[in-house]
């Protein structure tokens, strides 16, 4: 046994000594590898900045009550003497204020995106008193909250560093009505940034609302207290309501999004994948016919086919895991915390890309089974290499 490792020690050793003489090839393979890692990583980025505000904004002690059969707030009606029966509901939280509870609708209002020449639907959502309450991180960094009863506007710091015109002091024009920009506000980068709020009531004043709501936001007394608000809201035969968490809800809402980013990006990774893998067959055939006399003459003097077979692949994923590592810091300098918007059901939702520590593993991981595929099929040739066929290259 440790004959077996001296030996593959020594080739393995040798090989990589000589990888400057085969250089341009071996650049090339590790640049075709640090591509699909770049590539891959960056679009898995995408992913792990929509799961990281689904974590934001998502909490198992907060409830939202939609009508019955729909899926998001959008399709939803909720009349304002229903809203107070859900409040009286038991299992919502209540303090000397009363329950911790905001009934909700939402517009959505046309923005411009920055340095875009294009806009985008962003919601103008009418929140309750308690709304700030019902939000895990949520503060002012910037300004004040809107007054209650009149045109003003707070902005989400997602929307505010995505969109143009979000400014504190700025007026915007939507519908038949003059708003102001009065503050931004923070949220711990949940999907409540992407939005802008102001008072229910003006809302509903403003786009013909009538005194209906989307959707009502409590607060549970207990994450368990969940099945008992759900069991009162069934019972009371004036209403008809969903009952979701909010962590649920906002899985629901973008569960197809983030597969979609998941599967497009694997098929991307594969696809590049085959093209790297490739550049490395072609890098280490190249290597093995180079070294034809060298490895002849190693197993003349008694070193055995395993540790060839060792060397080459050794070397193939060397590369890989250089080209890999490369590609991976090009991925986090250049998609890190980079702003972006997209499509989350019918408004825009906003999201900073995510290169995790578990993303940057995976990416180099999959650089080295690319080296070990790429190197395979060269070092078994390298292994069957006859001896008296290669010492004739002498």
């Amino acid at each position: 046994m440790s004959n077996w490792i001296a030996q593959v020690f020594a080739i393995t050793w040798m090989s990589i000594r000589n990888i400057p003489q085969r250089l341009a090839p071996s650049i090339v393979a590790a640049v075709g590898v640090a591509g699909v890692v770049l590539v891959l990583v960056g679009v898995l980025s995408m992913r792990e900045g929509f799961r990281a505000v689904l974590n934001q904004s998502g909490a198992d002690d907060i409830a939202i009550v939609m009508r019955s059969g729909s899926t998001d707030e959008m399709g939803s009606n909720i009349d304002q003497s229903q809203t107070k029966i859900v409040e009286d509901a038991a299992g919502i939280q209540r303090d000397d204020k009363g329950p911790v509870s905001s009934p909700e609708l939402y517009v959505v209002v046309d923005v411009p995106m920055r340095s875009v020449g294009t806009s985008a639907n962003v919601p103008l959502r009418g929140v309750g008193p308690r709304a700030a309450e019902l939000r895990q991180h949520f503060r002012i960094t910037e300004g004040r909250t809107f007054r209650p009863g009149t045109f003003e506007v707070i902005v989400g710091r997602g929307a505010s560093l995505q969109f143009a015109g979000l400014e504190v002091g700025r007026q915007l024009r939507w519908g038949n009505t003059q708003w102001q920009v009065v503050g931004i506000f923070d949220d711990g980068g949940s999907m409540a940034e992407s939005e802008i709020w102001t008072d229910a009531s003006v809302l509903q004043g403003a786009y013909n609302r009538g005194s209906s709501f989307q959707s009502q936001r409590v607060r549970l007394s207990s994450v368990d207290a969940l099945q008992s608000f759900r069991d009162a809201l069934s019972k009371d035969p004036r209403l008809s309501m969903r009952v979701l968490t909010e962590r649920r809800y906002y899985e629901e809402k973008s569960e197809a999004l983030v597969n979609l980013v998941t599967i497009a990006g694997g098929s991307i990774g594969v696809l590049m994948g085959l093209g790297a893998i490739f550049g490395a067959l072609n890098t280490m055939y190249s290597a093995v016919s180079s070294r034809t006399r060298e490895i002849a003459t190693l197993r003349a003097l008694g070193f055995g086919a395993s540790p060839v077979i060792v060397s080459v692949l050794a070397e193939a994923m060397l590369l890989a895991a250089a080209g890999g590592i490369v590609g991976g810091v090009l991925a986090y300098i250049g998609f890190n915390g980079i702003r972006a918007s997209t499509m989350n059901g019918f408004n825009q939702m906003t999201f900073a890309f995510a290169v995790t520590p578990q993303l940057l593993l995976q990416g180099i991981l999959y650089a080295l089974l690319l080296g070990f595929v790429g190197g395979l099929l060269p070092s078994l040739r390298a292994a069957r290499l006859g001896i008296t066929e290669g010492l004739r290259e002498l």
